[in-house]
């Protein structure tokens, strides 16, 4: 694999930077400050070791190291990393560049804890919590911009892909395992679920969700050690609110938390624990191969490819996004092995090279707006033009039904001799010149050809079922010559003429001109058709009829939502309204639904109307369609029938052949034209009954809309009406705080706050820390609500189905006895 750069999506290009690396070193008590030295610059690491006497006198043991690093984080808190690590990377997020932010060491550094932090504790949440916040609080910062954010959790455990949101409960269950796919736009994988997050809160949830669902253990370095891969991804969109600017730009900004490298025997990992740390290295050990590779210049191929790992981070690995890892290490004397292999991968990454970029694409539906405005003001500059160069006025509208008839006779007068030249105005009435001259040359043809038809019988060549037909019938050879014509050497028998024989005219006639398409001469003259409108395609009526009615219902609804969503215009007079009494008994609902739909319905009643009309009236096209259809079948079989008694009568008067070809009469010749021109009916017919049973379906899902809709208002107009309290009356007038059908019946009498809501509010206005951290507390409590009341109904589960069948017979019998 080629390393090339996908510059599709990238508009504007970047300068070319290198990743950021920086360590932090896990506060311990037993901290070696003999072997680890930092610089005063707090950009530098220095490891010395003594060597080792056992080793003889000629000892070439390395005992120094130096490491430079972009910073160096001791003791440092939680704000203190993110402000140095992240905080940056977040910004330019929002601007469109993508970010990666990676924490990488052996197990028990504290990767997790930089990354993730402690859900438990505000104050010592980790980066990934702490880049949310911040994007949502520059989203309130940008009221010029619509920002919208969605998240995806991913997790790599043992070589195989996981969905940590998979548990949700409006996240469909898939057969189908994820996979990594490469596509022109970048890396993805098929088969993860991105979740939209308008709110702090929410995306807090969704983070607490997918840490419940990583795979953990425990060995003698970590009690609680990751497993497995996990990839937090936010998807940061943004459009400029001015419709004008048709550019947006998106960005994505991907939380890597790496699984610990592990010593087996210091971990002292068996079983399952110890299969998956053989993952966990491995994969570990394909990323540093894939570091390496994207360090060295003169390598073409990087090996992405080798583990799910490198596969799916393969944008953010050189790619076009800003890059910042975190090496995690130990500062104790018995981890000085792994914290030197840490800092020598750190120290890699950062020759590493990476090209940021805005990401900028084009909304299509905004640029089609700009463009149709533009050409507005370009027609108004033409005009102004037009005006100064006194020219008459220029319209550039499409051409009405009288100019282009006037352009038409123009064209006719001119092919007749009577007009010398037409007068050049605009390039529009260039195009429909031509265009009539079009339209007259196909009409002459027609005429041609139905001149031809009145004194001729004639066939297509290339309708090759009717030249079969003919042959068979024995009219014209395989040559087309007529059967019976004299070729110098004898006679034919021939056929008559169809003018000969009386009755057969008319017949010709008629069903040339019931052939759709076929123009008269007159119907040419009076209606002359642009050339642009005879090739477009008419649409179908149930196209119509959809865009027609859904039109209409869309007023209603909105005109219904607007009434709903307005409070109650107050009276004019209040006195009315005190004489106004409600009856003691509410009304039948049958009177009510009739008042109903005359007043506050009347609209919804109209429209339902309207709908049951159209359907009636299509049922009744579809009646008639389909009794012409039979019509016509019946038809079908009596010239069948006709057609048989013909064959056979010739048959048995003997058949003539001439040159292999069976010669027939001129009657049984005309019956087989018209059953081909009554299935051609026939299929037509049966087209236009499918079409209008479509319609009638459409039909139908229309007016069981408009009577659910009409049912559904009715009943909250009738409980409103007659069966709310008096005492709640007050909330419902004008100004009052309630609107009407938002709250049920059964709920209005329970609207006053409850104990949970009262101490929702005096937990906002008294946490400890900051009014910052409320998202953050009230996400985790309703997380523990819903982890509470899971192992609640699970004990609950268990310890029904542990119960004794018998002992529950008797219970329900000692019950059922009971006074």
């Amino acid at each position: 694999m080629k390393r090339r750069k996908d510059k599709r999506r990238i508009i504007k290009m970047g300068t070319r930077k290198k990743v950021h690396a920086y360590v932090r070193v896990k506060p311990t008590d037993e901290f070696a400050y003999e072997m680890i030295t930092f610089g005063e610059d707090n950009k530098s690491i220095d490891i010395h070791i003594k060597k080792d006497g056992r080793r003889g006198t000629v000892n070439n043991q390395q005992t120094d190291w130096s490491f430079k690093l972009d910073g160096v984080l001791h003791d440092a808190s939680q704000d203190c990393v993110y402000d140095t690590v992240a905080k940056e990377v977040v910004a330019q997020a929002l601007d469109g560049y993508n970010g990666t932010i990676m924490c990488y060491g052996q197990t028990g550094a504290g990767k997790t804890y930089t990354m993730t932090g402690t859900t438990e504790n505000y104050k010592h949440r980790g980066i990934l919590p702490r880049a949310l916040q911040q994007v949502f609080r520059m989203i309130e910062e940008r009221p010029t911009h619509s920002i919208t954010v969605r998240v995806s959790y991913l997790e790599i455990y043992n070589e195989t892909l996981f969905d940590l949101l998979s548990t949700l409960p409006y996240v469909g269950n898939s057969d189908t395992p994820m996979s990594i796919v490469e596509s022109p736009q970048g890396i993805f994988v098929k088969g993860l679920s991105v979740h939209m997050t308008g709110r702090e809160e929410d995306a807090f949830s969704l983070l607490f969700e997918g840490e419940t669902n990583r795979i953990i253990a425990s060995h003698t370095m970590n009690k609680n050690s990751s497993r497995s891969h996990c990839i937090f991804t936010i998807y940061i969109e943004a459009h400029s609110r001015s419709l004008s600017d048709e550019k947006y730009v998106t960005s994505k900004i991907n939380l890597v938390d790496l699984a610990g490298s592990e010593r087996v025997g210091k971990t002292g990992s068996e079983g399952q624990i110890l299969k998956e740390a053989t993952y966990i290295n491995k994969s570990l050990s394909f990323l540093e191969q894939a570091i390496i590779a994207l360090g060295d210049r003169k390598r073409e191929h990087v090996p992405f490819r080798q583990c799910k790992l490198t596969h799916a981070l393969k944008d953010s690995l050189g790619g076009n996004c800003n890059m910042v890892i975190v090496a995690n290490v130990y500062g104790e004397a018995t981890q000085l092995d792994e914290t030197l292999s840490s800092l020598r991968f750190a120290s890699r990454m950062k020759l590493i090279t990476t090209e940021p970029s805005i990401n900028e694409k084009y909304d299509a539906e905004r640029m089609v707006k700009n463009l149709e405005k533009e050409l507005i003001l370009l027609k108004q500059e033409l005009a102004i033009h037009d005006s100064l160069a006194n020219r008459a006025m220029v319209t550039y509208d499409p051409m009405d039904e009288v100019q282009i008839a006037e352009i038409n006779s123009q064209v006719r007068r001119y092919l007749d001799g009577s007009l010398e030249e037409i007068d050049i105005i605009n390039l529009r009435q260039i195009q429909e010149v031509f265009n009539q001259f079009k339209v007259i040359l196909s009409l002459q043809e027609q005429e041609v050809e139905a001149n031809l038809r009145r004194k001729y019988t004639l066939i297509n060549k290339n309708d090759y079922a009717t030249i079969t037909a003919v042959q068979k019938a024995g009219l014209v050879d395989v040559e087309g010559n007529t059967v019976g014509e004299t070729d110098g050497q004898g006679f034919g028998l021939g056929i008559a003429p169809f003018s000969a024989k009386p009755g057969k005219k008319g017949k010709i006639k008629k069903s040339y001109k019931d052939i759709p398409g076929a123009l008269g001469k007159k119907d040419g003259l009076l209606s002359p058709v642009s050339g642009k409108d005879g090739e477009s395609i008419s649409t179908s009526r149930t196209q119509l009829l959809s865009s027609s009615k859904e039109a209409d219902v869309k007023d209603v609804l909105s005109r219904d939502r607007e009434a709903s969503g307005s409070e109650p215009l107050a009276s004019d007079s209040p006195k009315e309204d005190s004489r106004i009494t409600r009856p003691a008994t509410p009304p039948p609902k049958p009177s009510a639904f009739e008042e109903f739909k005359n007043e506050r319905g009347s609209e919804i009643n109209r429209i339902f109307k309207q709908n049951k009309t159209i359907l009636n009236d299509r049922r009744k096209k579809a009646s008639e369609t389909a009794q012409r259809i039979n019509s016509i079948k019946k038809e079908i079989d009596t010239t069948k029938e006709a057609l048989d008694v013909q064959k056979n009568f010739r048959e048995e008067q003997g058949e003539y052949e001439n040159k292999g070809l069976m010669i027939i009469d001129e009657e049984e010749f005309l019956l087989i034209l018209k059953l081909k021109e009554l299935k051609k009916q026939y299929r037509g017919e049966y087209q236009d009954l499918h079409d209008l049973k479509a319609e009638i379906q459409y039909c139908q899902h229309l007016v069981d809309q408009c009577r659910q809709r009409l049912l559904t208002e009715f009943d909250i107009w009738y409980n409103e009406s007659f069966l709310i309290p008096e005492e709640m009356q007050a909330s419902l007038k004008a100004k009052g705080s309630i609107r009407l059908g938002l709250f049920p019946l059964t709920k209005l009498t329970s609207l006053a706050e409850d104990d949970e809501e009262k101490f929702g509010q005096i937990q906002a206005s008294v946490l400890p820390d900051c009014p910052d951290s409320v998202s953050f507390y009230n996400a985790r409590m309703k997380f523990d609500q819903k982890q509470n009341y899971s192992k609640t109904m699970a004990s609950f589960q268990n310890k029904t189905s542990g119960l004794n069948p018998t002992v529950l017979k008797e219970k329900s019998q000692s019950d059922n006895n009971l006074p």
